[in-house]
């Protein structure tokens, strides 16, 4: 979180040009990755599967990177507690890296760099709600000119989330929306299918948890 942030205050000193090139040289860009374009040699800074990492830390916003800290923030430390500090971080960049994959497979041509540490926050929110789906997280609702906050199972916040994500990713006909929908939905899955590799013996899943009661 701490290098995230401390990143992104670095990108805001930069002029905008410089934040262009930054992305096109450390963002992932399916048309580089998966095909045959190529950086001028100048704006080349790293192998295009390196981008895959380096992409993680680079953020287009300040609602961008505040939204994945938030979300790392509440949800990260118990998927860490889970596996302990080395195997998250391995986790972390393998959902992130398969995140980034998912997105260029499904927009194998595109040419706008690819930010964020979205898809690795999906894959912590996927093991999230394997190991405790039945928590309590507190959760702004905003119905017209009525808000509130309410606890509502992890479940149903991460249900939901993972649902508008894939309907959205299945609704995009191109990146146009600014948002690598399926980058969410392949990360997601990801945290969801490997918890169990990454999770120490020790930490049980929900429906060990309530067997051992």
């Amino acid at each position: 979180m701490a290098l995230c942030v401390a990143v992104f205050v670095w990108q805001v000193t930069l002029q905008d040009s410089q934040v262009r090139d930054l992305f096109y040289g450390l963002g992932v860009v399916p048309a580089l990755l998966l095909g045959p374009l190529q950086l001028p040699p100048e704006k080349h800074i790293v192998h295009p599967i390196i981008t895959l990492f380096s992409s993680m830390f680079l953020h287009g916003g300040w609602l961008h990177v505040l939204g994945n800290m938030l979300y790392l923030w509440i949800f990260g430390n118990n998927v860490e507690d889970a596996m302990g500090h080395r195997r998250f971080l391995l986790f972390y960049f393998t959902c992130g890296a398969i995140a980034g994959l998912t997105q260029c497979i499904t927009t194998p041509d595109s040419t706008i760099p690819m930010v964020g540490a979205s898809g690795a926050v999906a894959g912590t929110l996927g093991a999230y709600l394997l190991l405790h789906p039945r928590a309590r997280i507190l959760t702004f609702i905003f119905l017209g000119i009525f808000w509130t906050f309410i606890r509502l199972p992890a479940v149903v916040v991460l249900g939901g989330w993972i649902v508008i994500q894939t309907l959205n990713g299945m609704g995009a006909t191109g990146p146009a929306s600014g948002v690598a929908w399926m980058a969410h939905v392949g990360g997601f899955a990801a945290g969801f299918l490997l918890v169990g590799v990454f999770k120490r013996r020790s930490a049980p899943f929900f429906w060990q948890a309530r067997a051992r009661r």
